[in-house]
């Protein structure tokens, strides 16, 4: 098992030479390398994902709903939590070692030492291997910006999902463009023209820019509190409405209401897709939802054991939207909370512990094996106004230093890298 998972590492590590650049925003050398595999991503059906925060969330509803009416997908996401084969989904089963190596040495010498990225060869032999499944469904999450993201070279597609928009990736635009117009439109002016289902957004301006950006496509458009809705109920209950009627739900086995948003965005991309998913398949289904690193409750393992009886949390939230919907969740819970947080070096740091607030304590950490995060004593002085950050240098030594009373809560958040680093660990 070890010499297959070294025999595949060494194969990424070359890959990600191929490249100077982690980033380069053009869709040319992706196409060119697809154009020499035979064009695979002109024979597939698709459902894409773009947005900030809730594509990973509403994709895991999207397949387990229709898992659950024999609806088996193939699905593309990025970046992987715990191992890259976590990306490479067919008919429903993780890609093995074995036949990631085997795709990506394929591929490689096809591309014969052109420049690509790493995130491009990748897509493209998602493609290529996506082909040899074509009467499935592929879910497309899309990277960064979208407009000229290495997923963005299909001509056709089923559905086209816009989950969550806000600030993220900074770094990426021009200086005078760094707002939500921009983000807005690299996310969805170039959407294909199929129907388009809109998440619910954060605020009214960002659902206007939304509604104007793809006011020219011609796609049938759902768009939350416009064509679907839910309300909550005081028993529990999930009250969902659209144009096909309404459907009381149980609640699913998500933690957080910005959950809810996310399972009724991918409710409505099912039914308006008109498959066959039955009502109950849509029940059944988001009591299934099988999600890591999203507001995860660490319930066993090496980390848990040093928390003893206190709750452990794991959230990958990495900007400042998500941290709002991660503060929102724990407002509802009664009782003392400890952050943990470690961050990549080009987020809005500030931005995203000032969505915060009733905490009790702060304690920056490292992220091991990442090279491209900030170091947690450097996190510690930009977040100097604060009176109760502390630093400690591993999750072990900053889980033991937080010292928590019974019933206190400890969630460790900022990163997915350091969600797959923590999940490793335990």
């Amino acid at each position: 098992m070890k010499s297959k998972q070294m025999k595949l590492q060494t194969i990424l590590n070359r890959l990600q030479k191929l490249h100077p650049k982690e980033i380069d925003l053009s869709l040319d050398r992706v196409k060119n390398l697809c154009k020499k595999l035979g064009d695979p991503q002109k024979k597939l059906k698709y459902i894409s994902v773009v947005g900030t925060n809730g594509k990973y969330s509403t994709i895991q509803v999207v397949r387990s709903i229709l898992k659950t009416a024999n609806i088996d997908c193939n699905i593309y996401t990025s970046p992987h939590i715990q191992k890259i084969n976590e990306r490479f989904i067919f008919n429903d089963e993780e890609i093995s070692d074995d036949n990631l190596s085997k795709l990506l040495i394929e591929v490689e010498n096809v591309n014969n030492g052109e420049q690509i990225t790493y995130f491009e060869i990748l897509t493209a032999a998602y493609f290529y291997h996506a082909s040899k499944f074509k009467d499935k469904i592929n879910i497309i999450e899309s990277g960064l910006f979208h407009r000229f993201d290495a997923t963005n070279i299909i001509d056709t597609n089923l559905s086209s999902i816009v989950t969550s928009i806000g600030l993220d990736h900074l770094d990426w635009l021009p200086k005078n463009e760094k707002n939500i117009e921009k983000i807005v439109y690299e996310k969805t002016s170039s959407l294909l023209n199929s129907s388009i289902v809109v998440s619910k957004q954060s605020s009214d301006e960002t659902l206007n820019l939304i509604k104007k950006t793809i006011n020219n496509n011609q796609s049938k458009k759902i768009i939350y509190k416009d064509d679907f809705n839910y309300s909550l109920s005081e028993n529990g209950f999930i009250y969902y409405e659209d144009e096909y009627g309404g459907l009381k739900l149980p609640k699913p086995n998500l933690l957080g209401n910005f959950q809810i948003d996310n399972c009724a965005t991918a409710i409505a991309t099912v039914r308006n897709l008109q498959l066959g998913v039955k009502d109950e398949n849509i029940k059944e289904g988001i009591t299934r939802i099988k999600s890591i690193a999203r507001l995860q409750e660490i319930k066993s393992g090496k980390l848990k054991n040093i928390c003893k009886d206190n709750r452990l949390y794991l959230d990958g939230s990495h900007n400042p939207l998500g941290a709002k919907a991660l503060n929102e969740y724990l407002n509802t819970l009664d009782c003392k909370k400890h952050l943990i947080l470690g961050m990549m070096s080009n987020k809005d740091h500030e931005e995203y512990l000032s969505k915060f607030n009733n905490i009790s304590s702060i304690t920056t950490i490292d992220i091991p094996n990442q090279p491209n995060a900030i170091k947690g004593i450097d996190l510690k002085k930009k977040l100097n106004k604060y009176t109760n950050v502390s630093y400690k240098k591993s999750i072990e030594e900053a889980l033991i230093s937080v010292n928590p009373e019974k019933d206190d809560l400890i969630m460790i958040t900022g990163s997915l890298y350091l969600a797959g680093e923590l999940l490793n660990l335990n």
